[in-house]
């Protein structure tokens, strides 16, 4: 099992830099260059750390590499190149893929590392990995992240993880180069699971947010006016905050995908079932993601919700 690190720490120009005292954790591999992975990987290079870059399309990772983040061909050479591995697709099949395929994580020696999956996934598929990189003489944790695209860029995600306490304590230094909160919520399954519990919120703020919106519009009120007032009281939320004023500008680029909302509310979904107990609002909130997924803006942001009544144009 691996053991925590003991790093020490130096301030520079008010970047947090780890010390040479950190041998074995030297080069981190980041495999899925997304819209908030390339943030994440900024992140962690401003902080001093030296990073190896994978992803499907290599031309995402070019501005990284110019940075100085070095590109491997395949997940098996990111691993074999890197000490603590951290993975980012979309998918519970594209991660199972990168764990287990052909040129996966698993064909690489993994003796002494870690694997970090940040993917939302199924807590099923992350005690197999974890059982997996246990066999191999590695250790893995799931640490699915919220905090959309802001979140990435300014550093502030919030990281739910699951897994063993050693290795947690291992990921802690670089978990804080792109996180504000994170929390060991208990083995490996448990971060997906906390994650759920994060979607089922959310779902209920977007849509509570968007309904919000369209009654106002309605009744001839001042948009920006209410989502000022609104947010200095009790309905104060930090979809509407952040996604309302997108909405007003009809800005619905992603940074939370409509089609990953809804694996996530799926997933969520599928996992009451399988505990007996019935979610309701979470069942509505898939059935207008999927129909807005269906109108054609699977690709746009969360935000896009509103365009089931406001229209294509907003």
């Amino acid at each position: 099992m691996l053991k925590p690190l003991f790093v020490v720490y130096t301030i520079n120009k008010g970047f947090l830099f780890l010390s040479e005292r950190d041998a074995a954790m030297k080069k981190i591999g980041f495999i899925g260059i997304g819209v908030m992975g390339h943030s994440i990987v900024e992140n962690m290079m401003k902080h001093g750390l030296k990073v190896n870059v994978y992803n499907r399309t290599k031309s995402k990772t070019d501005e990284l590499v110019r940075q100085g983040a070095a590109w491997q061909d395949t997940p098996e050479a990111i691993t074999e190149a890197s000490d603590i591995i951290f993975t980012m697709v979309g998918f519970p099949q594209d991660v199972e893929a990168v764990y287990f395929g052909k040129q996966g994580i698993f064909k690489a020696d993994i003796t002494e590392k870690l694997l970090v999956d940040l993917t939302t996934s199924t807590p099923s598929l992350a005690v197999r990995i974890a059982k997996e990189a246990e066999k191999q003489g590695a250790s893995a944790l799931d640490a699915p992240v919220s905090g959309g695209d802001l979140g990435a860029k300014n550093g502030t995600l919030t990281i739910m993880v699951g897994g063993d306490t050693a290795a947690y304590q291992t990921a802690v230094p670089v978990f804080e180069t792109f996180g504000k909160t994170f929390n060991l919520h208990g083995t490996a399954g448990k971060g997906q699971h906390t994650k759920m519990a994060n979607q089922i919120m959310i779902a209920g703020t977007m849509t509570g947010m968007t309904e919000m919106l369209v009654y106002a519009e309605k009744a001839g009120l001042d948009m920006e006016k209410v989502i000022d007032t609104l947010g200095g009281g009790s309905a104060s939320n930090w979809s509407m905050n952040n996604y309302g004023p997108r909405i007003l500008k009809a800005d619905y680029s992603p940074g939370f995908f409509v089609k990953h909302f809804i694996k996530d509310l799926r997933i969520a979904l599928d996992e009451a079932k399988s505990m007996g107990i019935d979610l309701p609002s979470t069942k509505l909130a898939e059935e207008l993601y999927s129909r807005l997924a269906e109108k054609g803006f699977e690709n746009d942001g969360t935000q896009a919700l509103i365009k089931l009544w406001w229209g294509a144009e907003g």
